[in-house]
């Protein structure tokens, strides 16, 4: 349940962050003489608003955006908002701060790594399958791929997790992109440091190498037609919980709703998205390892 107090909690922290970007941008930014030329009016509702009010969404039980603000902001929220806007315009007004929302969740919403970190891919279903053919909006930008449930038609979000359950850094790709691919990438695992669990996608020999390389100890389960190779007693321990991730990848679609097919255009599912990952930020229950109380019930000290 989202109380008073959380909502304040989430202005506060974003309106903190809006203050300290938007002096960056006057003061580093660079602008157009067009836009020297363009009217300084002031919105009839801040940045700070309109993102809580994404924010806000993805941790309530609503699943229709044109409903929760119609019927739940303009009518229960005034206290908080009282210079509400029309549903067409606080549409327009969500473009405006994809960019700012993005610095956010990068700066201030995503945790730190923690030497025990785990990784996996989920797919973002766009369209139903079959109907592919006749989808338009990411026309050109998706492609179909194979998973665990099928075929699906859509992009594929890649997660790196701590034990705690916090996200410290997460990628998209298009569905047919290799799992073992983004991690190649030194931009993504830049932030890891100790050990990485994941399933048996990220096996290979060449990203391992890589990896070490980097200071980073990749730990996966093997195949069965693979010789099996002696692993830490605490590696195979661990393994067993990785599945913490994919609890993660429940709470983002379900609960904090990073997926549909209802998308009207690419800003939209990104705004959707964006909102989502902090949304799942300021939950105050996330999926975690306690790995410390492990310890002493493996006999380690």
């Amino acid at each position: 349940m989202i109380t008073d107090h959380k909502v304040i909690e989430i202005y506060c922290q974003i309106d903190d962050f809006m203050i300290d970007y938007d002096a960056v941008i006057k003061n580093a930014g660079i602008i157009s003489d067009r836009r020297l030329k363009l009217r300084k009016r002031k919105f009839r509702m801040s940045d700070s608003e309109v993102m809580t009010m994404m924010v806000l969404f993805h941790l309530k039980s609503y699943r229709n955006l044109k409903e929760f603000y119609s019927t739940y902001v303009c009518k229960h929220m005034q206290d908080f908002f009282p210079k509400t806007v029309s549903y067409n315009r606080f549409v327009e007004l969500q473009k405006r701060v994809i960019q700012p929302l993005s610095v956010y969740l990068k700066l201030r919403g995503l945790g730190k790594c923690t030497g025990i970190s785990f990784i996996d891919s989920t797919p973002l279903k766009v369209s139903h399958i079959k109907r592919e053919k006749q989808h338009k909006v990411f026309k050109g930008i998706v492609e179909k791929s194979f998973g665990t449930m099928g075929w699906y038609y859509g992009f594929k979000l890649h997660l790196i997790a701590n034990d705690k359950g916090e996200l410290f850094d997460f990628l998209i790709t298009k569905a047919n992109v290799d799992d073992r691919q983004p991690l190649k990438d030194k931009s993504f695992h830049d932030k890891v440091f100790g050990k990485i669990y994941g399933d048996k996608g990220y096996l290979g020999k060449d990203l391992f190498d890589k990896l070490f390389t980097d200071g980073i100890h990749l730990v996966t389960k093997l195949r069965k037609n693979m010789k099996q190779k002696k692993q830490e007693f605490m590696d195979r321990v661990i393994l067993r919980k990785r599945a913490v991730i994919e609890s993660i990848n429940d709470v983002l679609k379900n609960i904090c709703y990073i997926e549909h097919s209802r998308h009207r255009s690419f800003d939209n599912f990104i705004a959707n998205l964006i909102a989502g990952l902090t949304a799942y930020s300021f939950l105050d229950s996330k999926p975690s390892v306690k790995i410390q109380n492990m310890l002493p019930n493996i006999g380690i000290s």
